[in-house]
């Protein structure tokens, strides 16, 4: 609720400085160890009266948490020392840990408290098809060129990831396809792909009986897991900071696989398994209660607030495409010289992938959340509305205007008595088409931390949980099919008979 607060009053208070105690904020990225991580630094720093401490869960990817980061709008998050020298500081080797925070500095970044494990990424196969080719290291795939790759995208993306590995091993003619990391197991297990990239502290390697074969070319570096955070943090947190101590060298692989086990396979909530942790038990892999399903998670105590933060999003991020749009679309019809320019633009706005753009906009705007996500939805509602407005008035027949003005109207009063009432019903399909497109967009919320429906989405394909996933594409497919009746409805009451949409 607080987060629909917040976006109701958004244009209002967006940029106003808060004036409640300061609170720790620790971001994680979209797969199931970050997640962990990330409770486990929150629980641990909870455990000081400086305030409260927020986790703000599945915020993206690298580029995405290093821009919240930088911004402000997290203090820290779990990554690992392999990624920040290969992917953000585009080094060659991994350096000690010192050499890595002299760099760091420059961004006004420092990693710390290193945790105990290395989580190294890798490329893994059927056993039963390893075994049958005799498959056991990475260099032997070259004389396999048929194997499908089904690789996640950020690891297709990456300096460390599989441009640089491709290179090393000769695997140039390989065309691999893009796919989620948590989807990439099913894809493995169901012989749709042949190899998928791992992280080596993975759940799922053994009871999918996967081989991870050995990088023999020692191409990827350790991955020691570490807290990177803001160079401010200690002194702006002394007690949490001194309290987050306590989680150097304490995590083991072995006891890392088994949290992860625990939240995927078993199906534990993550602030579970983190609790569990730091009471020093041991992670089970059974579950502590049946699994939740499909309509148990899809009547979740969860389901109104997500509509609300859902509908709230779409809505206010549509009015301001509308404010916009329209002026926009009667300037492109009525001068030439800005129609190419006007739909050019908002054309090439809409090309833009989602999550680049809200990865754009977090430096931009200082913080993630509402803020990027407002903007990035109002962005992309706007090419319609435009196109519309700018196709309704070209339509009307010159005429019409001619005869206006005959009559003594200005151009003024001919726009909005003439021009603008016969160009609504193509208008208003403008908006109807923004408003439904908006609903599935407003989906990438979640993955900065606005909420909506996306919330259930994003979690449920970091846990392969199919029945999570559908809690969430539903209501959004149900939102969508209501605006666009509501829009039907509204029509035959808001328009004379003449000018509504054919049905």
């Amino acid at each position: 609720m607080t987060r629909l607060l917040a976006l109701a009053a958004l244009l209002a208070l967006a940029l106003l400085p808060c004036q409640a105690a300061e609170p720790l904020n620790v971001g994680s990225k979209r797969f199931t160890e970050s997640y962990l991580l990330a409770e486990l630094v929150r629980q641990t720093a909870a455990g000081t009266d400086e305030g409260p401490v927020l986790h703000k869960p599945g915020l993206g990817n690298t580029a995405i948490l290093l821009g919240a980061l930088r911004a402000g709008s997290i203090d820290l998050y779990p990554e690992y020392t392999g990624t920040i020298a290969r992917d953000i500081l585009q080094l060659p080797e991994v350096p000690p840990l010192p050499e890595l925070n002299a760099r760091l500095a420059a961004l006004g970044l420092q990693a710390s408290v290193p945790l105990g494990f290395n989580n190294s990424y890798g490329l893994a196969v059927r056993a039963a098809q390893a075994e049958a080719l005799g498959i056991t290291r990475l260099s032997q795939l070259r004389q396999h060129p048929t194997l499908r790759y089904g690789l996640s995208q950020e690891f297709m993306g990456r300096a460390d990831g599989w441009p640089g590995l491709q290179q090393a091993y000769g695997l140039a003619a390989v065309r691999p396809r893009g796919l989620d990391h948590g989807l990439a197991y099913e894809a493995l297990a169901q012989q749709q792909v042949d190899v998928i990239d791992i992280y080596t502290t993975d759940a799922k390697l053994t009871p999918y009986n996967l081989r991870v074969l050995v990088d023999d070319m020692s191409y990827f570096p350790r991955y020691e897991a570490v807290l990177l955070h803001r160079t401010d943090l200690p002194a702006r947190h002394p007690q949490r900071w001194a309290g987050l101590q306590s989680l150097q060298g304490r995590i083991s692989e072995e006891a890392m696989r088994r949290m992860n086990a625990a939240a995927e396979l078993a199906q534990q909530p993550f602030a579970n398994v983190a609790a569990q942790f730091l009471a020093g038990a041991t992670a089970t892999t059974s579950p502590a209660a049946p699994r939740p399903g499909f309509w148990q998670r899809l009547g979740g105590p969860d389901l109104w607030r997500l509509g609300l933060e859902h509908l709230a999003l779409v809505f206010l991020s549509l009015g301001v495409s509308v404010v916009v749009g329209v002026p926009l679309g009667m300037l492109a019809a009525r001068h030439p010289l800005a129609e190419s320019l006007i739909l050019g633009i908002t054309g090439m706005l809409q090309t833009i992938p989602s999550l680049a753009l809200l990865a754009i906009l977090i430096p931009l705007t200082g913080r993630i959340g509402l803020v990027p996500a407002f903007i990035a939805l109002s962005v992309y509602a706007l090419l319609p509305i435009v196109r519309n407005t700018h196709a309704g008035l070209r339509q009307v027949p010159a005429g019409l205007r001619q005869a206006a003005q005959a009559l003594g109207l200005s151009r003024r009063q001919t726009l909005t008595l003439v021009e603008l009432p016969l160009a609504t019903p193509t208008l208003l399909a403008g908006i109807k088409t923004s408003a439904v497109l908006n609903v599935g967009t407003a989906t990438i919320a979640a993955f900065i931390g606005a909420g909506g429906y996306g919330e259930r989405i994003v979690t449920g394909l970091a846990l392969n949980d199919h029945a999570l996933l559908l809690a969430g594409a539903i209501p959004v497919a149900l939102l969508a099919l209501g605006i666009e009746a509501a829009f039907r409805l509204g029509e035959r009451g808001l328009l004379p008979a003449g000018w509504r949409l054919p049905r």
